[in-house]
């Protein structure tokens, strides 16, 4: 506890903490959006655990207690557009009200049709309009002003989790919710509001209504993962990033092709320790307040195909497009040239939905172009497989490498910040690439170096390794649980005065 102390205190010191500053600290910065690899969150969290326990059997107290800092979490990150979530909220909450009372199957659908108007205008305003515009102009020959729109932070996520809700409704899949407040927390519930994972009503509802208990099992299954999303995110993606892949990506005519092409295995790292990092703070944070969410990264880049990928690269995204759109649209129920169609269609959405750019589009596409394939491929040829762990050793060997290097193509159209910027890394790696550069590389960032190692041998790692890693943490006693949050708080802290790269999901 003293060391606890001693820490909490170095972090006011160092911030030169005064109570007048109390209301500044307190208010929305738009270059200072709250982030869980942030020292502030932390003391905001250790004195929200400290009314959030004594309310953990008064079920309707604690659902408001919760939706109130969650509202103020969303505050903090993107300021009166706080606003725009209650309105989501709101609104799907009496549409599926309408729903319920409905009388006939034309008016549900009309329902629904108000719902995905609403939620989907709202998100093709903020995150497309500017896009549409350019094209539109383009298309007659003119010039497009683009409007100064703020993207508030996690606009896709929620409105994503709620069309879900409605649609549910609409399928007889869940009940409807009967109180206002129950629906905005399940909405807007703070670790996973604004980068996900989208959390579907049928799992999160039942867990509201119970009295939370967290056993010193859980307790340590919610710590190790908030550790290893505190390592992935602030000492892996943020330092590679910083220190290599931002600079390449930048200019990559400035460098050789095989410093180009690490850039893209550092971005590929980068992504995956951001955006899985993130998600397993928001399942370790879920834990601790008694909610359990299922896992949204496995291990990606040891998939033996693309179709394996997306089974374990963000996982409740992709489960998504594929329950609410690619099954919508018919899925593989109305032929084999209408399965390739929808495949295309969902990942050519599930691009834009990304980013509004061609860029996206075209990633969107590529993997599309991928899936269409590979289904094609394993309907012709039986020895070809979905999954690598139905494979011979040599071709989920062959298959793993195949794979990645493809997500990794696509992982520049990602990053890219122009279709320039793509060609000129294509270019570098195809026409210039000279591999002896990679001893100067290794010396000459020795730490980031490092750091990809470590981040491809921990994601590289057998799975009963990583289970083992789990269970010594869980089954610690409590003194070394507690060494282990003071050592997680105190990275923090130092990680925070050097500066915390944003997330790179909360622009999505």
């Amino acid at each position: 506890m003293e060391f606890i102390y001693t820490i909490i205190k170095s972090w006011f010191d160092s911030h030169q903490f005064t109570w007048e500053k109390l209301g500044d600290i307190l208010t929305y910065h738009p270059d200072a959006p709250i982030l869980f690899s942030s020292g502030l969150f932390f003391f905001l969290f250790i004195g929200f655990l400290l009314i959030y326990i004594p309310l953990r059997k008064h079920t309707l107290m604690r659902i408001i207690y919760v939706t109130l800092f969650s509202l103020y979490f969303y505050y903090k990150s993107s300021g009166v557009w706080f606003g725009l979530l209650v309105f989501t909220a709101t609104s799907d909450f009496l549409i599926a009200q309408g729903i319920s009372h409905a009388g006939t199957a034309l008016r549900k659908k009309l329902f629904v049709t108000l719902s995905l108007c609403v939620n989907l205008g709202m998100l093709g305003y903020f995150k497309y309009f500017n896009f549409m515009g350019e094209l539109f102009t383009q298309a007659i020959g003119g010039q497009w002003q683009r409007l100064d729109i703020f993207l508030p932070v996690g606009i896709s996520f929620f409105t994503f989790q709620s069309i879900s809700y409605v649609i549910d409704v609409y399928r007889g899949r869940i009940q409807p919710l009967t109180r206002w407040i129950d629906y905005v927390f399940y909405v807007s519930f703070f670790p996973q509001l604004v980068a996900g994972p989208i959390v579907r009503a049928r799992d999160f509802i039942p867990q509201m209504y119970k009295h939370p208990t967290v056993t010193r099992t859980e307790f340590g299954e919610g710590l190790f993962l908030i550790l290893c999303g505190l390592f992935k995110k602030t000492v892996i993606s943020d330092y590679i990033s910083l220190n290599f892949v931002d600079r390449v990506f930048d200019a990559p005519l400035l460098y050789t092709g095989v410093e180009n092409l690490l850039a893209v295995y550092g971005y590929a790292l980068q992504i995956y320790c951001d955006f899985s990092g993130y998600s397993d703070m928001a399942i370790g944070i879920a834990l601790l307040l008694g909610f359990r969410f299922n896992i949204n990264f496995d291990s990606p880049y040891q998939s033996a195909t693309i179709t394996e990928f997306w089974r374990r690269w963000h996982i409740s995204l992709s489960s998504w497009l594929k329950d609410y759109l690619y099954i919508s649209l018919g899925g593989n129920r109305k032929g084999k040239i209408r399965t390739y169609i929808n495949l295309m269609i969902t990942m050519l959405l599930g691009g834009l939905w990304h980013g509004a750019s061609v860029s996206f589009v075209l990633w969107g596409a590529l993997h599309g172009v991928a899936l269409a394939i590979h289904k094609f491929v394993i309907g012709r040829f039986h020895s070809f497989k979905k999954v690598g762990t139905e494979m011979k050793p040599w071709r989920r060997v062959l298959g793993v490498l195949i794979t990645f290097h493809l997500v990794c193509l696509g992982w520049i159209l990602f990053r890219a910040p122009s279709m320039r910027i793509v060609g000129e890394m294509l270019s570098q790696i195809g026409t210039n690439f000279h591999p002896e550069v990679f001893t100067q590389f290794v010396s000459g960032y020795k730490g980031v170096f490092a750091l990809m190692l470590i981040g491809y041998v921990m994601h590289f790692m057998p799975r009963n390794i990583e289970n083992t890693l789990r269970e010594a943490v869980t089954r610690s006693p409590l003194w070394a649980q507690a060494a282990l949050l003071a050592i997680a708080i105190f990275i923090v802290v130092q990680f925070k005065s050097a500066g915390v790269q944003p997330f790179i999901y909360f622009q999505f």
